[in-house]
């Protein structure tokens, strides 16, 4: 009977020691854990808002978001015909028109303003800057030509310029992230 208690004891013991060293081991990580998650000043600028309003068709902005360029164009109706008068076959990263911007907002195109062959800032963005053989966006780093729906369509970048996550919270205002 003497051995029976012994090991109860023993197994009491190790089981408490096993719990203290777990908690432990979790109190002296926690720092380093916590420090991995993103800093209030980051978590600022995971969304923004921006008043579209004032942007005429054929105007351009381009906003700051998590650090990038992020490019809003009011497209013009022939800017939108450009963009869906395309032959899918005719591009390195085919994408519809239709794919890239909001049902019901056709005339609002959002992406991010980094080339996605080297990470270079396109123009095209200013009145009078140079927009490419394809009316959209020109890298003149490289040489990569991009259309009115930020499609790829010549020069060596892989893809098309990227779309943010967005929404519409009025006809007025886009939310960004």
């Amino acid at each position: 009977m003497a051995s029976d208690d012994t090991q109860t004891r023993r197994d009491f013991i190790v089981l408490t020691a096993s719990a203290v060293a777990g908690v432990g081991t979790v109190a002296a990580t926690w720092p380093l854990i916590d420090s991995l998650n993103p800093s209030a000043d980051v978590l600022a600028m995971a969304t923004v808002e921006v008043d579209i309003s004032s942007i005429e068709p054929g105007q351009a902005i381009t906003v700051k978001w998590r650090g990038k360029p992020v490019f809003i164009r009011r497209r013009t109706e022939k800017e939108i015909i450009m963009a869906r008068d395309v032959n899918l076959a005719d591009l390195p990263d085919p994408q519809t028109d239709e794919e890239r911007i909001h049902k019901g907002h056709e005339e609002w195109l959002v992406v991010i303003g980094i080339c996605t062959h080297l990470g270079c800032v396109p123009q095209g963005q200013r009145t009078g800057s140079a927009r490419g053989e394809y009316g959209g966006w020109f890298c003149p780093c490289h040489g990569s030509h991009y259309d009115t729906a930020g499609r790829i369509r010549k020069g060596p970048a892989p893809k098309n310029l990227l779309i943010p996550e967005y929404s519409f919270l009025d006809n007025s205002v886009i939310r960004i992230g």
